[in-house]
């Protein structure tokens, strides 16, 4: 196993600042193409995440009343700030998760469009008023922030997925806590010191790196009102109960058994390439990869035969890539 020189443990991100983990296990983070360690990451304990807990539900207090369209130019702020950082945080996508670079270049782009869409959260609180519901009665429904919120994040998209659950919550008058794969910390870091940057307010995003320890504490700590997570099908059925019935909002997105369905009239050149890029992009580490075809039999043979040769097709320009290889880390 190689070792960058100059390997750091990182540290968790707490009321805007950089804060060591109060525990000492940590877990080693390669390069998946070469496997090479880049960094270390902390294994955090409960009283980490409790700490960026209260740390958000301080700062939620002073940020709820901060006025709409402000936060949503603190967004528009941070989207310009990652656009200008685009291709950094790419590479940083591809050196610690091992898709391709262009793979990782459209994943920042779906994660910038994220915080565009939070940006125009104001048009999206909007409440609604009817007069005289009843004699006497009006009837009105207001949004109002309900607190901190925690996201649980995966290895296989560390720019896109963080960035469905933080910027709209934040832009929503919320306070957010962020526990990222532990495979894919430094694009966190990264995009965490770019949203202070932006002159997001400490305290209103936190990062806590780890694993089992970090998700129970989130699950068990009664000031974090709603959480959102993305991954394997047990684990988000085990998020799902465990924090309903501690009383929170709760979404769990899982993996599924992705179907595609050919008919015989199919355009069969068309179809082949949709299917493979379906099925082997992002190296199939995704929840909406193709794992499955349903095909009429009268162009079955031929399908499968088209398939056959495109997937080889597919392994060769596998091993014809060059790796990226990046060795300038940034300090986080």
């Amino acid at each position: 196993m190689v070792v960058m020189k100059n390997v750091q443990t990182l540290k968790n991100y707490i009321g805007g600042q950089w804060i060591e983990s109060t525990s000492k296990q940590v877990e080693d983070v390669p390069n998946p193409a070469t496997g090479e360690i880049i960094a270390r990451v902390p294994l955090s304990t409960k009283e980490d995440l409790d700490r960026a807990v209260a740390t958000a539900k301080e700062a939620f207090k002073t940020w709820r009343k901060v006025a709409v369209p402000r936060r949503a130019r603190i967004l528009f702020r941070y989207q310009q700030l990652l656009i200008e950082n685009w291709e950094e945080l790419a590479k940083l996508v591809t050196l610690e998760n091992g898709k391709s670079y262009k793979e990782a270049y459209g994943e920042v782009q779906r994660g910038i469009e994220c915080v565009e869409f939070a940006a125009g959260a104001p048009t999206l609180m909007m409440g609604e008023q009817l007069p005289d519901i009843a004699t006497g009665v009006e009837s009105g429904m207001y949004r109002y922030p309900i607190g901190v919120i925690a996201g649980i994040t995966p290895f296989n998209f560390p720019m896109m997925v963080p960035c469905w659950m933080f910027p709209l919550a934040i832009a929503c008058g919320n306070t957010f806590v962020l526990k990222p794969s532990e495979r894919t910390p430094l694009l966190a870091n990264r995009i965490a010191e770019l949203f202070k940057e932006a002159g997001l307010p400490d305290g209103v995003l936190n990062i806590v790196h780890g694993a089992h320890d970090v998700v129970n504490g989130i699950l068990d700590n009664e000031d974090v009102k709603a959480g959102s997570f993305v991954g394997s099908q047990p684990v988000a059925e085990y998020i799902y109960k465990t924090a309903a019935a501690n009383g929170k909002r709760v979404q769990a997105l899982a993996g599924a058994k992705n179907h595609s369905i050919v008919l015989k009239d199919a355009d069969l050149s068309s179809t082949v390439k949709e299917i493979t890029s379906a099925a082997f992009g992002s190296a199939g580490e995704r929840c909406m990869a193709a794992a499955v075809v349903v095909v009429e039999e009268d162009v079955a043979d031929e399908l499968v035969n088209r398939l056959l040769q495109e997937a080889k097709m597919v392994w060769k320009k596998v091993f014809s890539l060059v790796p990226l290889f990046v060795t300038d880390v940034k300090t986080m």
